[in-house]
């Protein structure tokens, strides 16, 4: 039983945290497809007045629903426009997320408005609810989708709450077109509402869990060269919007071979954490540590390159004063590093710019003996 409140609090922890850079970025692509989804079913919604005409329906209904859909159409190329600057907007998610559940309750107010029963009775406009929820899990955002979630329960349970009291009391709500209006009926669509967001949300971790399987190093749980790729641009684009700075920094670990040749593989690994916790320790809010290859890292600080190297050359210099204990009696192993810098935008505009000017002074300080920190080209 504890195992299990467990597992639920670290779902919920999960689906409640702000996601990475990458699934941001995915988010971002995921609402352009949505945005495109969204035009495509607005021309369909089209064709629904007219079928409703030749089936029958109330002329008033028809009128509402042509209007309706005439302006579902003007809205989704709006939301599509936007869409497209998808980096820019991180609010649009939510935006369109209200939209989608509010714009459903309202075609349903204004049906209630003709006839009570169909407002909370009409099967086709409710499942939108549906539909608008499960759009949320090509966001990547597990906040996105309990909002939109508890917007459709609540707004839903508030009209059904308004028909029911407005209802003369002791009379059965009934319409020839939709039926009888039961309590029991409308609890049902908010337990299915509740239920398409649960699946929805359990679809969502397990799509960040999967990212993140991908964009992990194993050995340290740090970023891998993946994540780098895919969250960088998203690093550019709020350094480019916001301001602020941000310098890149590839280091290699000096001569590693040797510590996994004296004190084993399983101790190198070791000797691997020993060297990312010591990293850890000076980074600060919203800075990264990657791991690229074996020894290989790179180091992402927001701040100048000037400020960058005096952190890294701190940090370099005190490697000496913690050296890496193998065990079983062996000797103290120190851990030195090489680093290269290389500043946004000054040093380059793209992440393979960034790598390349900073790969280039690691060199420099390989080869001139190793064990320090290259901001500038010699």
């Amino acid at each position: 039983m504890l195992g299990s409140m467990q597992r639920l609090r670290d779902l919920a922890a999960r689906l409640l945290a702000r996601p990475d850079e990458i699934m941001l970025s995915l988010g971002a692509g995921g609402e352009l497809l949505v945005a495109r989804l969204r035009a495509l079913l607005s021309l369909l919604i089209l064709a629904m007045p007219l079928v409703a005409a030749v089936g029958g329906a109330k002329t008033s209904e028809v009128v509402i629903g042509l209007a309706l859909a005439v302006f579902v159409n003007l809205m989704a190329q709006i939301w599509l426009a936007l869409a497209r600057r998808q980096l820019r907007y991180g609010w649009l998610p939510y935006a369109t997320g209200t939209y989608d559940i509010t714009l459903t309750t309202l075609v349903l107010v204004l049906l209630a408005l003709g006839d009570p029963v169909a407002g909370i009775n009409s099967i086709v406009v409710w499942c939108f609810y549906l539909i608008a929820i499960a759009m949320t899990a090509l966001r990547n955002d597990g906040r996105l989708t309990l909002y939109v979630t508890a917007l459709a329960l609540v707004q839903y349970a508030l009209l059904v709450a308004t028909v029911f009291a407005l209802a003369t009391p002791g009379r059965t709500l009934l319409s020839i077109d939709y039926g009888i209006a039961a309590p029991g009926t409308q609890a049902e669509r908010l337990i299915l509402i509740l239920m398409m967001g649960l699946l929805t949300s359990a679809i969502v971790y397990r799509m960040q869990r999967l990212v993140e399987m991908s964009g992990n190093d194993s050995l340290t749980g740090l970023p891998n060269r993946a994540w780098l790729l895919q969250g960088m641009p998203r690093m550019f684009e709020t350094i480019r919007n916001d301001g602020g700075s941000l310098t890149l920094a590839l280091l290699d670990l000096d001569r590693f071979k040797r510590i996994n040749d004296e004190v084993g593989h399983r101790a190198g690994d070791r000797a691997i954490r020993h060297f990312v916790a010591a990293v850890n320790e000076i980074l600060q809010e919203k800075e990264r540590l990657v791991r690229i290859g074996g020894q290989e890292f790179v180091v992402l600080l927001h701040c100048p390159i000037g400020s960058t190297w005096e952190r890294l050359d701190r940090l370099r210099r005190s490697m000496g004063d913690r050296p890496f204990l193998p065990g079983s009696g062996r000797d103290p192993q120190v851990i030195t590093f090489s680093g290269g810098l290389a500043s946004f935008p000054q040093d380059g505009v793209d992440v393979s710019a960034l790598l390349g000017s900073a790969d280039r002074r690691l060199q420099l300080a390989k080869r001139d003996g190793r064990n320090r920190v290259v901001a500038r080209d010699t």
